[in-house]
């Protein structure tokens, strides 16, 4: 078990912006114009992983009305701010087994883009990029606008980035690799640009229906071996009698995790609770866009529910409620999403304290990531669009799951 020094210091040894050498002005620039599911995450927080850059800044065009406001993403070659940072303080022990599974305060200083929205992209870098030496390790540490990309775009870019890191001397530049830009496609009867109010544009006023502040929160890991997860994937569809549906694996582990909140919460029998999964809408849109298409193509499959109802019907239920959340997600609602967003606008800043939203996903390929130090032993998630309830789903090394829960200390 890590037990962190009681001294913790970081020395940042340097700051930089690193520019494309390949990139000329002169050849114009590309204007990346985006979709409604790239615009709704205007107000949220830089997402924060532990790999990864991308080369291109936002910008805001005005015009004298009140729907004046159009972003897109402008290719100028402005950069990636890069820091590189010192704390030798800490070892790998301190972050791979922190005490009680909480993980430690000091990791916040690991990620340079904390705090940062989203719509301060025209003036913050796009992505941020630290890389931190421990006393027996290195921690790699990225921060992305939300608009440019979601969770299925940033592994795409990082495998191919690693891959070509790892054979930077014998790198087949002829070799095809997936692309890594917005297509620029938009769905039929919705014209681009997309203008949205200036109102929107403003700094929100305080939005988190919570009784714990963000300072309050802890982050908390827990680890499923793959017997576990094959009992509650056993046990989630022995407990259903519905032939045609089959829960899987994350469905189960993220029911558990709902129904173990759930239980400890100490909300009332009548209280409204809500599981949100973020979908990918790449393969379910028709027609299907490229798997390697960049940007924000994500749904969120929304289970409601009230707390009695859970509680007494059980973990079988309550997967099977998601399972059917997840296989609503049809063309047919992505495409009214879109339709209806384009003519109301409206941007979520902070998750409800009764709802628990699990993103990330096992299946991204994470640990095959090697950038010539040698292959990632965990992958970690950042301070940025953390919430009572925030849950991510991530792959252990060793074949179990890791599911990282924020939540208030004076809940259970």
């Amino acid at each position: 078990m890590g037990t962190v020094s009681t001294f913790y210091s970081m020395e940042v040894i340097s700051k930089s912006i690193v520019r494309p050498v390949s990139y000329n002005k002169d050849l114009g620039r590309v204007k990346i114009h985006l979709t409604p599911w790239d615009l709704v995450f205007l107000r949220s927080e830089y997402s924060q992983r532990d790999l990864l850059p991308i080369l291109r800044s936002s910008r805001q065009d005005q015009e004298p009305r009140q729907w004046n406001v159009v972003v897109h993403v402008d290719c100028d070659g402005s950069g990636v701010r890069v820091v590189h940072a010192s704390a030798t303080s800490v070892s790998v022990s301190d972050v791979l087994h922190p005490v009680g599974g909480i993980l430690p305060e000091f990791l916040k200083c690991f990620y340079s883009a904390s705090g940062v929205l989203s719509y301060e992209g025209n003036t913050e870098s796009l992505i941020a990029i630290q890389v931190t030496e421990l006393r027996d390790g290195v921690f790699i540490a990225v921060g992305y606008s939300h608009i440019v990309a979601d969770g299925t775009s940033i592994w795409n870019f990082l495998n191919t980035w690693s891959e070509i890191c790892f054979n930077m001397f014998d790198f087949d530049r002829s070799k095809e690799v997936p692309p890594l830009v917005h297509r620029g496609w938009f769905l039929d009867g919705i014209e681009y640009p997309i203008r949205i109010p200036t109102s929107m544009m403003e700094t929100p006023k305080v939005v988190v229906d919570t009784t714990s502040s963000l300072k309050k929160l802890q982050k908390k890991i827990f680890r499923f071996t793959s017997n576990n997860i094959f009992e509650l994937k056993a046990k989630a569809n022995s407990e259903v009698s519905v032939n045609d549906r089959k829960i899987s694996s994350l469905q189960a582990v993220s029911a558990y995790m709902w129904l173990s909140i759930i239980r400890n919460s100490e909300l009332s029998p009548e209280e409204v609770v809500c599981c949100e999964l973020l979908v990918d809408l790449r393969r379910r849109l028709i027609p299907p866009l490229e798997k390697e298409c960049c940007g924000n193509m994500v749904g969120f499959a929304t289970t409601t529910t009230t707390v009695k109802e859970m509680v007494s019907n059980g973990l079988g239920w309550a997967a099977l409620q998601i399972n059917k959340s997840v296989g609503s997600q049809t063309n047919e609602v992505f495409r009214g999403f879109a339709e209806n967003w384009v003519k109301k606008p409206s941007m979520g800043v902070k998750a409800l304290s009764n709802t628990i939203v699990v993103s990330s996903s096992p299946r991204f390929n994470v640990y095959g990531n090697d950038f010539g130090w040698g292959k990632p032993i965990m992958i970690q998630g950042g301070p940025g669009n953390t919430h009572d309830g925030a849950c991510n789903a991530r792959v252990w090394k060793s074949g179990w799951c890791r599911s990282k829960l924020w939540s208030g200390v004076d809940q259970h």
